[in-house]
């Protein structure tokens, strides 16, 4: 479970941060435990040490930025999004290894931009995992290693980068706990987009060389959602 920290002294503030951050998480199958801190402080004062950690630079006493170089120097490694209705602090911002800015008012597009590279930086969710049961056997997978899922005879296969597992159930079930790098491409596949490596008309070739078919009225969406994760790991 990913842990959050929201920190905004303006409550109308903090309250929309809060609604677009239960948005993200509901939409990408994320759990997170979320607290919220009227200034910077408080933050310290609470002792915790957030994976993500959702900061405003304005706020009564010291300053956001100086809060954060202040986690900084007790070891803290969470995952920096400053929004702030100020441009001029952008350049301190990567000072302290900030992953994003955010000039509010905070559009949602943006915020959910930010999040999702926040999200990937972590280790919660480099090791979340997928649990797989067939007759008495378990298997543990992590969802970062799979490369594609397909239905065929009423049957699941998901092909990893170290092998291919198979159990009984639906892709519709499977899809709404895989998160937002996986996209439905065709009725019988479910594609990581992560994992693709080229696209000719409508056939992507996957990482290991499997090819995979995009449907007719798939193939716009495909192509956006290609285009977002291309422009995504490009500034990683």
């Amino acid at each position: 479970m990913l842990s959050i920290a929201i920190c905004e002294d303006e409550n109308y503030f903090s309250d929309h941060i809060s609604r677009l951050l239960d948005c993200y998480l509901r939409e990408n199958n994320l759990e997170a435990s979320i607290k919220r801190y009227s200034d910077g402080e408080k933050l310290l004062a609470a002792g915790v040490n957030p994976d993500i950690i959702l900061m405003d630079i304005q706020l009564p006493g010291t300053n956001g930025m100086e809060i954060i170089r202040r986690l900084r120097e007790k070891g803290g490694r969470g995952q920096v999004i400053f929004i702030t209705a100020y441009r001029e602090y952008v350049f301190q911002a990567f000072d302290v290894d900030a992953i994003h800015y955010i000039l509010k008012p905070v559009e949602k597009e943006k915020f959910f931009s930010a999040m999702e590279k926040a999200v990937r930086r972590t280790d919660i969710h480099n090791n979340k995992t997928l649990l797989l049961m067939k007759n008495d056997l378990n298997t543990k997978i992590f969802i970062k290693d799979i490369l594609y899922c397909e239905v065929y005879d009423h049957k699941i296969f998901i092909d990893t980068i170290y092998g291919r597992f198979s159990y009984t159930g639906t892709l519709d079930s499977l899809e709404k706990q895989l998160g937002s790098d996986f996209f439905r491409c065709h009725r019988s596949y479910i594609v990581n987009m992560s994992h693709v490596l080229d696209r000719d008309g409508q056939v992507v070739t996957m990482a290991g060389g499997e090819r995979i078919l995009v449907s007719r009225r798939k193939k716009q969406e495909f192509e956006r959602r290609l285009l977002e994760i291309c422009r995504r790991e490009g500034i990683q």
